[in-house]
């Protein structure tokens, strides 16, 4: 009994690595392994960069969903220099400039260090913008996305009890 219940572990083990196979082939074609979101190039090649798109340009200060979520850039920034030596961001969004802009200033807590003691100027560790703040670009989701935020939670009406 014991010598079969080997037998049976090991014949399901071996239809488990069959049914991968199997899988594995049927997305295979000539080149190996594909991808859906990779279009018809195989996982081991690198294919063509795709096109960028232009970027929403309208100054619309978007909903956040969350909590503590960075806002989104409304505009382009795709000829802004930011890099160690300028940040052009800075330009509209520092402490001084934002009466002249009617930009948003950044928050307080891109003047904090690590230790949450107040600088002068903008903490390097939050110099580079684009590390939380991204522009947005008008395009079909790659995948779709059932996010519901708190808000919406909270308002639905709640299940009858049984």
């Amino acid at each position: 009994m014991r010598a079969s219940g080997k037998l049976g572990f090991l014949s399901m083990g071996g239809l488990a690595v069959l049914g991968i196979a199997s899988i594995a082939s049927s997305q295979s074609g000539p080149g190996g392994l594909r991808s859906g979101l990779r279009g018809n190039t195989p996982l081991q090649e690198e294919g063509p960069a795709p096109r960028l798109l232009p970027q929403a340009n309208t100054d619309i200060r978007e909903a956040r969903n969350y909590p503590e979520q960075p806002p989104v850039i409304p505009h382009t920034i795709e000829a802004y220099q930011l890099d160690s030596n300028v940040n052009q961001c800075l330009s509209c969004h520092a402490r001084l400039r934002t009466g002249e802009s009617q930009a948003p200033m950044v928050s307080i807590t891109h003047f904090m260090d690590r230790d949450g003691q107040f600088l002068a100027s903008v903490s390097p560790r939050r110099y580079f913008c684009v590390q939380c703040h991204v522009p947005q670009s008008p395009v079909k989701p790659a995948v779709g996305n059932g996010f519901v935020d708190i808000d919406t939670l909270l308002s639905a009406a709640p299940a009858p009890k049984k």
